[in-house]
């Protein structure tokens, strides 16, 4: 993940000091934020969140019916192909929704109005998971519960399943995907309110602070045969791997490890990013870890030391609040490969 910094680091002793105190301050006031921050259900998109191609439509079809929304509908997306519209699953699940050819066949809509229905057209596809969803939603209206849950839990196990146990069933896989899919939703969703703090910030700042000075190595995981170099990402996971959080190993797909916090919202220990296209996220290029007062702790680029950076920057993007179960929710491919 290589850019170049026109902001140098500033020195390791003040700045160890200086950034000590600015992580004890932001986090007294975090603690006395905690109880007010809001709840409620977003339905509006991150920014850059969905690729900027399919971020109207997803906009537009996700809110086709109650149980569904932008975000939750991006999130059943992103966990299926990956944005990948030539995507083919192992069992012919096709395209960006990963639509069986026989499902397909029943429930795919011409969503664009060209009088065809093309599974592997993101104009008919991304409608027709959105339709699909919601005809499920009838199917279950009148069972206990919250209606998405069970629209959802209808998508992986069936209807009739989740009107048998009254709910979301009692299957592993299905429970499985209800938590992954209401997981990823929060990283797709514009958020209401302010997003809670990190319980694991700290220490994952701690483990980067160990690490400054520290040469850069591209696609370095600080592994003893790289002698203990990092990359960018590199170093943003073995981060939170410290505190027992699993991030991907490419920058953008660490983007949806959770909510996403506005800029004047950031804490330390949020990741912060920075993408070449200012509307979507997968052209993020670099990521570095927040530690208050406008700073970044990153490993910058061949030639450069794991130090401080400002975050200030043209190409900076947005930040995620990493959550355990927003690392966790995130599909084990590798999006848009």
């Amino acid at each position: 993940m290589r850019r170049v910094w026109v902001v140098g680091g500033i020195g390791f002793g003040v700045c160890l000091s200086f950034i000590a105190l600015l992580v004890v301050g932001t986090y007294s006031a975090a603690a006395g934020l905690a109880s007010s921050m809001g709840g409620g259900r977003a339905v509006g998109l991150a920014k850059g969140a969905v690729p900027s191609v399919y971020q109207p439509i997803v906009q537009k079809w996700g809110n086709l019916c109650p149980a569904l929304n932008a975000a939750m509908l991006a999130a059943q997306l992103y966990s299926e192909s990956g944005w990948k519209t030539s995507a083919v699953s192992p069992v012919n699940a096709q395209g960006i929704a990963q639509f069986m050819p026989d499902t397909w066949a029943s429930h795919g809509i011409d969503g664009n109005g060209d009088g065809k229905r093309d599974i592997w057209d993101p104009q008919d596809a991304i409608p027709s998971a959105a339709s699909y969803d919601c005809e499920l939603a009838k199917y279950v209206k009148d069972v206990p519960g919250d209606a998405s849950d069970n629209m959802l839990a209808a998508y992986n196990a069936g209807a009739y399943a989740v009107i048998k146990y009254k709910g979301v069933p009692p299957y592993p896989e299905t429970q499985g995907y209800v938590k992954t899919i209401r997981s990823l939703e929060k990283s797709f969703a514009a958020p209401v309110g302010r997003v809670q703090p990190s319980q694991q910030a700290a220490g994952a700042i701690y483990y980067a602070q160990q690490k400054l000075g520290t040469p850069y190595l591209w696609g370095g995981e600080g592994t003893p045969e790289q002698g203990g170099r990092f990359d960018c990402s590199g170093l943003t996971q073995a981060a939170y791997q410290s505190v027992g959080i699993t991030l991907p190993r490419v920058a953008n797909d660490q983007y949806n490890a959770g909510p996403h916090p506005a800029r004047n919202e950031l804490l330390p220990g949020d990741l912060v990013f920075f993408s070449t296209d200012l509307s979507n996220s997968r052209a993020i290029h670099h990521v570095g870890l927040y530690v208050g007062g406008g700073y970044m702790i990153n490993a910058p680029y061949t030639g450069a030391v794991i130090r401080f950076d400002k975050i200030d920057a043209p190409d900076y993007f947005g930040a995620t609040r990493v959550t355990k179960d927003g690392a966790a929710a995130l599909p084990t491919f590798k999006p848009g490969a």
